[in-house]
């Protein structure tokens, strides 16, 4: 780890900040380029288990990108990810949303948040993809996926509850 490395995770963490439409776990996908195959920084299981960690922690979602850069460059590589992912979407977010705010029954702006619905949309799937990805071989873990998308889309029932079932095929050994 050098310092030229900690810049580099910080500007592409930046620049990930400020197309995280949907949060910040739609930019998994290219966080996952950029630390595993075009860095070498972390494995691909190690990178996906970074993730898994940092969701099933309380807290903010973009918790996964600190756990993302402390296990790539350590503690200062948690903090350069960290202040990338935060400073320039929250500084953005601020002068948005007074500016929507009085405008928000105009055309423009009604259209606008009705056309990111479907970008948000397909980035969220690109995430899900992307994080199977490491177990598509395994009959059992494609079945707990597909039966989680199933059960998501059709009824009402607390993810803790798929998540709990897919902590016990873990367990099991079975995924």
């Amino acid at each position: 780890m050098n310092l030229a490395d900690l810049f580099s995770l910080f500007v592409h963490c930046a620049t990930l900040s400020l197309l995280a439409i949907g949060g910040a776990i739609a930019t998994v996908p290219d966080l996952q380029r950029f630390v595993v195959v075009e860095h070498g920084w972390l494995q691909a299981a190690d990178f996906t288990a970074s993730v898994a960690l940092a969701q099933a922690a309380p807290g903010p979602n973009l918790l996964f990108v600190a756990v993302v850069g402390f296990n790539a460059l350590g503690l200062p590589g948690a903090m350069a990810a960290m202040a990338g992912i935060l400073l320039p979407s929250t500084t953005l977010t601020l002068f948005i949303t007074r500016w929507g705010s009085r405008r928000r029954d105009t055309r423009g702006v009604k259209a606008f948040v009705a056309g990111m619905a479907p970008i948000t949309l397909g980035l969220l799937v690109s995430t899900g993809w992307l994080l199977a990805s490491p177990v598509v071989k395994q009959p059992v873990a494609v079945l707990l996926v597909l039966a989680t998308v199933a059960t998501m889309w059709r009824t009402r029932l607390s993810p803790l509850w798929l998540l709990a079932c897919g902590a016990l095929a873990g367990s099991l050994g079975w995924v």
